[in-house]
């Protein structure tokens, strides 16, 4: 029995495309979204639907090829169109039903999937055609039917005035039998401006044959293709709108949802609050009871219940913050651990750092990390009180319950309980200040 109780179904997902008018270095495939690859959306739902899945990439494409694993891999040498592109697949197709879709269409869930392939085993139907009905079709090839089949698809410029005011407009993605695909990719001709085979073309064969195409409708959220940076930052603001409501709907409280901007691995439990214009990056576990207070960038990072951190706080990988501790404005903490209760509330940074327990940093405080060469480790051990502008060249460990006086630059280890002062002997020279204003 296969995931979907019908005969196997085989998902061939193309991925070659570069992408030139995102004038970018990145394939398209791999242009991120919510800080995950645009292929990588797309293979999460597709996954969830078929049974097995095919991804068609470009020479030279080992970073897509990593995303695509552990799915089967084919390269189409030459990019000559996306019919061409689909049949390098052939080999792949087995005897079921094979979709064909576009790594740049990320946003198609299962369920639309789901329902895509279930159009497609109704009684009469050889092929199923993905469309969306849109406020503003913009230059989408329309989909002109007749009596509920798809007679046509009709390019924008091609297209008659009427025909231009028909909303049904053409996703691309479609389903077949393995075999009437089969034999419809080999009839593609590549008699056009371009020199190339085009997908949408296997549509005016099947009609042409007396098949019957079926338009499957979806939501143009879910359809829309994403070929340019400004297509890209719209569906960026589709991705953050869903992603905020999920997190709304398990109990978390945004004052101003809109200036949140989520990763998709963002996971925040129930009862954080999230203040507004917050960024979270990569990585990012927030336990209940945490508020995340305006202009606070996080990535890479846990947070323990009840913490509080920010307004204009950064943490960086590998940054740990415990229950109850806070980290306040203008603090960074880099691969540091903050334990439970501890503070670092005022401009301070804490790199490759282990701080214990209820300890006080205070304003100004810096662990040197770095030395040119190699990163250091700090330990601050648990109840220490760490006075303003103090300066920890690391490695160096402080011993639980000290006292580090303000302005002090330690290098050197202090044990438990003992009070440390790193500083430079005051001197006071008696009128010199009265001195030096005479002098002007």
């Amino acid at each position: 029995m296969n995931k979907n109780n019908v005969v196997e179904s085989v998902a061939v997902i193309l991925a070659a495309g570069m992408g030139t008018r995102m004038k970018s270095r990145l394939p398209k495939a791999l242009q991120p979204l919510a800080g995950k690859p645009m292929l990588r959306y797309l293979l999460d739902h597709v996954e969830q639907v078929f049974d097995r899945i095919v991804v068609v990439i470009g020479p030279d494409m080992e970073e897509v090829a990593k995303i695509a694993a552990p799915h089967q891999i084919v390269v189409q040498k030459d990019r000559l169109g996306t019919a061409h592109a689909a049949l390098q697949a052939e080999a792949y197709f087995g005897n079921g039903e094979v979709a064909v879709l576009y790594a740049d269409n990320p946003l198609i869930t299962s369920e639309t999937l789901k329902s895509l392939l279930k159009t497609r085993q109704q009684d009469g139907v050889t092929m199923a055609l993905m469309a969306m009905l849109c406020d503003d079709p913009k230059a989408y090839g329309r989909v002109i039917e007749n009596h509920g089949w798809v007679e046509r698809i009709v390019e924008y410029n091609d297209a008659t005035p009427e025909e231009k005011a028909v909303r049904l407009c053409n996703a691309g993605v479609l389903c077949a039998s393995a075999d009437f695909l089969k034999k419809c990719l080999h009839q593609v001709k590549n008699d056009n401006s371009k020199g190339e085979y085009y997908l949408v073309d296997i549509v005016k064969l099947a009609v042409e044959d007396g098949k019957k195409v079926k338009a499957h409708r979806a939501p143009e959220e879910e359809l829309r293709g994403i070929n340019s940076k400004s297509e890209l930052a719209e569906a960026e603001q589709i991705v953050q709108k869903h992603l905020r409501k999920k997190a709304m709907d398990n109990g978390v409280t945004m004052i101003a949802p809109e200036t949140v901007y989520l990763s998709a691995d963002t996971i925040l439990e129930p009862d954080v609050l999230i203040y507004p214009h917050v960024v979270f990056g990569l990585n990012v576990q927030i336990k209940t009871g945490v508020e995340i207070r305006s202009f606070s960038h996080l990535e890479g990072c846990n947070i323990e219940e009840n913490a509080i951190i920010g307004p204009f706080a950064r943490l960086r990988p590998g940054s740990h913050i415990g229950n109850a501790a806070h980290v306040g404005n203008f603090v960074e903490l880099k691969a540091t651990y903050l334990g439970d209760g501890a503070k670092a509330n005022h401009l301070t940074y804490l790199g490759d750092a282990e701080i214990g327990s209820k300890t006080n940093i205070g304003a100004g405080t810096i662990t040197c990390n770095y030395d040119g060469i190699n990163k250091h480790r700090t330990i601050i051990g648990k109840e220490v009180f760490i006075g303003s502008d103090s300066i920890l060249v690391a490695p160096v460990t402080i011993g639980d319950k000290s006292l580090i006086a303000a302005g002090s630059v330690l290098t050197q280890d202090v044990p438990d309980g003992a009070m440390a002062f790193g500083r430079a002997k005051q001197v006071n020279k008696a009128g010199r200040a009265l001195l030096k204003k005479t002098d002007k």
